[in-house]
């Protein structure tokens, strides 16, 4: 019954996006591990992560969306909660470093030791534990975010002021991690990962493992995100962000609609952080940098905003260029995105979904009208007005009678 009620609550795009990662979290990794090196269909491992990290990009884009998309929160700040994830992740790591760093010391980290830190500050505590680790994941992001909110639409804070105040947000986040006395690494950050779940992160299983991971919580979110958009909650949502004062007019608290939505959103992008940080083996500030949360604008923007497959191809496709790009012209990378940002704006507002929807609709339009009899002249309608037989004109008009 359980089940059954789910996939009613899916509509037929996220139900097909569902599968298609499911089946990519098997094949990717199957063809990995089982098809030698050099024989067609074998997807190398540095391909692997690289397909990891594009997926957790996806994520990330996926929750800005839910928020922006859907709710009109435009977050200028998402790569705030990405970061924090990473940094929860990096710090688990870290830990299972132990005596094999530069310093053997099996308690504090190398940075650590190299600052003259005598014993591991409290809010290190625990993240020797997976599970530990993994509840700050979400409860870091979350926490902060639902803090940030309550405040925020409290004041009925919205608009570009929102999207000012939840990037400076990022930037103070940025500005106290690079501070050694952060306890995080600094300028650094947090890096020389040995192992994850007693597994080493170099090795072509863990990979593996961690594209399948990261492609079945890709799922897991298209999944959440459409329960949340098909269901009542997600209509308000939708009312909020088209017409904010009417939907308050009409009894709805508002601001609780748009805490929960920019709660959850947080969550998955401290999720995508996590999943991020051992597939790429580094975590520093630079996470938090501002150009970051709006480049999640852009992939969203170009992908189509308001959709759930929208933002993920997006988010692959940008990245995709941004890899061929920085290689071919390294110095014109930031000129070719906000070109790309600025034609999108002005000639696909609704994205590359959007611009696909469009080409589809034309052409079920050509179809129907090339299917449809032609329209009678004005002669046939008088004729058949006078109950007379339709006659055929074929060019000439006929000779009156004598």
């Amino acid at each position: 019954m359980l089940t059954q009620a789910l996939f009613r609550a899916l509509d037929r795009k996220a139900s097909w996006l569902v599968g298609i990662f499911l089946a990519i979290a098997v094949l990717v990794p199957l063809a990995n591990l089982l098809i030698p090196p050099g024989q067609f269909g074998h997807v190398p491992t540095y391909l692997v992560s690289l397909m990891g990290k594009y997926l957790s990009y996806a994520i990330l884009a996926l929750a800005l969306d839910l928020v922006w998309g859907y709710c009109g929160i435009l977050s200028l700040g998402h790569g705030a909660f990405f970061a924090l994830g990473g940094y929860a992740m990096g710090m688990y790591l870290m830990r299972q470093i132990g005596t094999r760093g530069v310093y053997g010391n099996p308690t504090l980290p190398d940075f650590m030791v190299f600052l003259n830190w005598k014993e591991l500050p409290w809010y290190w505590q625990g993240f020797d534990s997976f599970w530990f680790a993994m509840l700050m994941v979400v409860l870091v992001p979350g926490l902060l975010a639902f803090i940030f909110g309550y405040f925020a639409f409290r004041s009925r804070v919205t608009g570009v002021y929102l999207s000012i105040m939840t990037q400076a947000m990022t930037f103070a986040l940025l500005l106290a991690f690079f501070r050694n006395d952060m306890g995080f690494g600094g300028n650094n950050g947090l890096t020389d990962f040995k192992e994850i779940l007693g597994a080493s992160v170099q090795a072509q299983t863990t990979r593996a493992a961690l594209f399948a991971a990261t492609s079945i919580a890709l799922a897991l979110s298209v999944l959440v995100c459409s329960l949340i958009v098909n269901s009542k909650l997600g209509k308000v949502m939708i009312a909020v962000r088209d017409a904010e004062s009417r939907t308050r007019f009409l009894g709805y608290r508002v601001e609780y609609v748009k805490l929960f939505a920019f709660t959850v959103s947080a969550i998955m992008a401290g999720i995508a952080g996590a999943l991020y940080v051992p597939q790429v083996g580094i975590i520093n500030p630079g996470e938090f940098e501002p150009g970051n949360s709006i480049e999640v604008v852009i992939w969203t923007a170009v992908g189509g905003r308001g959709t759930l497959i929208g933002p993920i191809i997006g988010a692959i496709v940008v990245n995709m260029g941004k890899s061929w790009f920085t290689s071919a012209f390294p110095e014109f990378w930031l000129f070719a995105l906000g070109a790309l940002f600025v034609f999108v704006t002005l000639f696909l507002p609704k994205g590359i979904v959007g611009l696909w929807a469009q080409l589809r609709n034309s052409s079920a339009r050509r179809q129907a009208t090339s299917t449809q009899p032609p329209l009678p002249t004005p002669q046939q309608d008088r004729a058949a007005e006078r109950g007379e037989e339709p006659a055929t004109f074929s060019g000439a008009q006929p000779k009156p009678a004598e």
